[in-house]
């Protein structure tokens, strides 16, 4: 049986880590919502343990609690899972608004199926009354201002949706305003906005409004 000989590092750099801040961010190694750590580092060339000489700064860092992972600071431009939940809440409550307004708020049809999408995509309390409450504020604003907010809104979390989710969107938005009938001009202009503002092509758009036009 051989002995094992111990292997000693007699020097080397070492990097000694600072946390300057702290919250919650989206894991890829855990695969889901974690603590991290934003840290900062210090370089020194180390003889026999003991730091001497500095060797510079270490890129700054995020470090998973749970994993102890480092990451790059574009790390923290991904949202977490809560953050990602809480956006496609909101896009799909403004695009039903938004088409609403364009087109179908007179038609009770439409009003349903947007309070439909609305509460499937995670407000469970919203009513009819409260869609023509907003309704009425938003027409008082103009399209304009409809168009404004669809792109805020909706701009963000382009980035961060696979095609297929940009498209369930759109969709969503073309069976509300073809809830009470075909498409009016105003509802088409709006969902063309939609999909602009999710960056799907004029073409896709066009093939989008025709699938929804089909029976499920």
């Amino acid at each position: 049986m051989h002995a094992r000989t111990a292997r000693v590092r007699l020097a080397g750099v070492r990097t000694s880590w600072r946390t300057v801040d702290d919250g919650d961010f989206f894991c890829a190694e855990c695969g889901g919502d974690r603590r991290y750590r934003r840290r900062t580092g210090h370089r020194r060339f180390v003889l026999l343990g003991v730091p001497l000489m500095p060797r510079g700064t270490a890129p700054p860092v995020v470090e998973c609690v749970d994993c102890r992972g480092h990451f790059t600071t574009d790390a923290l431009d991904h949202p977490t899972t809560t953050r990602l939940s809480s956006m496609l809440r909101d896009a799909v409550h403004s695009v039903a608004l938004a088409v609403l307004v364009a087109g179908g708020a007179d038609a009770r049809s439409a009003r349903e199926a947007a309070v439909d999408a609305v509460r499937g995509a995670g407000f469970p309390g919203c009513t009819e009354e409260e869609l023509t409450t907003l309704l009425a504020a938003l027409s008082a604003e103009g399209r304009v201002s409809m168009e404004i907010e669809l792109h805020e809104v909706l701009t963000p979390l382009a980035a961060h949706l696979a095609v297929p989710g940009r498209e369930s969107l759109l969709l969503q938005g073309a069976r509300i305003a073809l809830a009470d009938g075909m498409y009016q001009s105003a509802e088409r202009e709006v969902l063309a906005a939609v999909g602009r503002a999710l960056e799907i092509g004029a073409e896709d758009v066009d093939r989008l409004l025709a699938e929804a036009r089909m029976p499920f």
